[in-house]
């Protein structure tokens, strides 16, 4: 695992500039004893990628609310992203998460009862695709995107199929009008966008961030076929680092301007 002690974070917009960020990851709000109860094998944790998942959250969804809107969260493993950004941003409205692993939704549950977030986040420990969803503005998901060719990898719902990128397409065919997404550069990032675009979202506005391969991604089932793409050109990343971006889509309209193309430019040019 990486060390984060005093780690400066950057993330590189459509600009091209990086975004420095000088907050320890230690800024993330603690688990205290609930984390101590259950390992990275039940329940998933990698503190930098779930920063820069709340930094996006912030950015792009946040701090475009401008009333009291609603969003739906596929996948909120312990709720850390989202309940790091609901403790430094004034929000009205509500975030209903779903989340199938009960470990995760006990950690949740107790760090939102902690922070007094009952009313803007609210878990349910059941399927997003099964179950009846409120109306929402937004959906917004950091989705399973290890490529494996089976489950049998050491924490099997992080698995986004074959190639990494199976549940995050199947997010795109929800129709939400606005859909925030973290994609990676190993899960087949160029035909996610041309899944976007099939299903009339264009790219908004992206952030990206270069990240190490930690303990999920360094497993060599996943590292295997990490390379397999990569020889098929569908991943993208170097023997050290791969680029995870956090992808706002909204529906097409008239006389947007679609990023789509400088996004899958910085994607694969690793």
């Amino acid at each position: 695992m990486l060390s984060h002690e005093n780690q400066v974070r950057s993330f590189k917009t459509p600009s091209g500039k990086f975004l420095a960020e000088d907050r320890p990851l230690e800024a993330l709000p603690q688990l205290g004893n609930v984390s101590q109860s259950f390992s990275e094998n039940e329940v998933f944790y990698c503190p930098e990628e779930s920063y820069f998942y709340s930094y996006c959250l912030e950015r792009f969804v946040l701090s475009a609310c401008s009333k009291a809107e609603r969003a739906v969260e596929f996948g909120a493993g312990d709720g850390t992203p989202i309940i790091h950004s609901l403790t430094r941003n004034p929000f009205l409205g509500q975030i209903h998460g779903y989340e199938l692993n009960p470990a995760a939704c006990q950690v949740a549950n107790t760090r939102i009862e902690r922070y007094g977030l009952e009313a803007h986040y609210v878990i349910h420990n059941q399927s997003f695709f099964d179950a009846i969803r409120p109306e929402a503005s937004y959906l917004i998901a950091n989705p399973p995107y290890l490529p494996a060719p089976d489950d049998e990898i050491q924490m099997p719902a992080l698995r986004g199929g074959k190639d990494g990128s199976e549940i995050t397409c199947r997010l795109l065919t929800l129709d939400y009008s606005t859909v925030l997404l973290m994609i990676s550069s190993y899960s087949n990032p160029v035909d996610t966008i041309a899944c976007a675009i099939a299903h009339d979202y264009y790219v908004s506005d992206f952030m990206v961030a270069p990240l190490q391969f930690g303990y999920y991604s360094s497993e060599a089932k996943v590292k295997n076929t990490i390379h397999q793409l990569k020889c098929d050109r569908q991943a993208f990343c170097s023997d050290n680092i791969y680029f995870l971006a956090g992808v706002l889509f909204c529906k097409q309209h008239k006389g947007a301007i679609d990023l789509s193309d400088e996004l899958i430019r910085l994607m694969t040019a690793i």
